[in-house]
């Protein structure tokens, strides 16, 4: 009678061969920008175990807010990291030695602000308090009216200087067929204008 094969030495050559990171690794999700700080967004600024200048804020329309004892922090386009190094850095000539941990959270991101414009069925400005595509937005604005194009739907950015425009076809995304929606449907950014002719 021929001796009997074991598999188990087969299934560890086999599993020796597979590389270790495909044996556990999972999709890693895209990973999400840090959120920019607005005008207008509502700051909470917590500085430990300095009750008395523990304080809510609200961003000015051109970009700064004040803070006692660091001055004017310019706050437009920064993370709540950078905020909080900023404070830091301001009150560290106050303090001998190491100056007090800070805090800063968004408690209203008021400053998020996009409008909708054209062939939807409540057009104005929305202020979501979190990201939003195009295909949000213009469900926010209560979704495309019968005769939208919504194969031309443009959206218009401000930058410091000037005016951009970005064409988006998004009339087989919004009928459910992905294949035919755009590869990357825009994430919406402050100021912009959705127009759907």
């Amino acid at each position: 009678m021929p001796p009997r094969l074991t598999t188990w030495p087969v299934a560890l050559l086999l599993l020796a061969a597979i590389p270790a990171t495909s044996l556990h690794a999972a999709p890693q999700p895209p990973a999400s920008k840090p959120y920019a700080v607005n005008p207008g967004d509502q700051l909470e600024i917590y500085v430990w175990g300095v009750e008395r200048l523990q304080r809510s804020i609200r961003v000015l329309p051109d970009g700064p807010f004040s803070f006692p004892l660091a001055g004017r922090i310019l706050a437009q386009g920064l993370s709540t990291t950078d905020i909080e190094q900023a404070i830091t850095k301001g009150l560290s000539s106050q303090y001998n030695g190491t100056p007090p941990q800070v805090t800063v959270s968004v408690s209203q991101p008021s400053g998020y602000v996009f409008s909708v414009l054209g062939r939807v069925k409540s057009p104005g400005n929305f202020t979501p308090g979190r990201f939003v595509n195009v295909m949000e937005a213009i469900a926010m604005a209560g979704g495309p009216d019968e005769f939208a194009n919504l194969d031309n739907v443009t959206i218009i950015r401000k930058t410091a200087t000037a005016l951009s425009s970005q064409r988006v076809r998004l009339g087989g995304a919004m009928k459910g067929n992905v294949s035919d929606a755009t590869k990357d449907i825009p994430q919406l950014e402050v100021g912009d204008t959705v127009i759907i002719p």
